[in-house]
């Protein structure tokens, strides 16, 4: 499941650097109230700069996927934590669910509601799945995030069981991502994979 507003070390890239940098160049420009709820103009940059910066966790996350063997998908490092295509498919599950909201679109009627939907969803993890529903997923993600009226995102919103602007929810979701490319670089090397970036 995902948590907003994590506080654990995360691996960054650049992009997240430029990412932290333009949001944090708009905030600091505007006055005490436009810090908390960005204007039309600024609230579209931040969108432009989140969606960039998930186009690079997904050619991450898809060149990982294809570079571990299939038959590498049922390793987990312990019982009881995610294997290597539950994983995977958690990071899927954030592209149906979790990323469209974080801008206040609708989530994917692909996972219904519950907990156990998403263990369901989760458990379908041999690489094909992953495959298809990282893609998948991320299509939802951009269209549903790019979709939303500018109006929209300039406000707060209810979400993540409180009220929440998109310079939060940006931040929350990215963070979560960057963490869990982390964790699957971790399985990866463990399984003697290396990223195929890091070649």
């Amino acid at each position: 499941m995902w948590y907003p507003l994590m506080t654990a070390v995360r691996p960054r890239s650049i992009r997240t650097g430029a990412f932290a940098v333009a949001v944090a160049l708009v905030v600091a420009a505007g006055t005490a109230a436009a810090q908390s709820v960005p204007n039309r103009e600024d609230a579209l940059e931040i969108r432009k700069q989140f969606v960039t910066d998930l186009d690079t966790l997904q050619k991450k996350f898809l060149a990982l996927a294809e570079a571990i063997p299939a038959e590498k998908y049922a390793w987990r490092p312990a019982p009881g934590v995610r294997s290597i295509g539950e994983a995977f498919m958690h990071v899927a599950s954030e592209w149906y669910v979790y990323a469209p909201m974080a801008y206040g679109a609708a989530r994917s009627p692909v996972i219904p509601r519950g907990q156990e939907a998403f263990k369901t969803f989760e458990s379908k993890s041999t690489k094909a799945d992953v495959m298809k529903h990282l893609n998948e997923g991320f299509a939802y993600t951009k269209q549903a995030v790019q979709g939303v009226d500018a109006a929209a995102i300039t406000g707060k919103q209810k979400l993540f069981g409180g009220d929440r602007t998109i310079i939060e929810t940006s931040f929350a979701m990215t963070d979560d991502l960057h963490e869990h490319l982390g964790q699957l670089i971790a399985y990866a090397r463990m399984n003697g994979v290396t990223p195929p970036w890091s070649k």
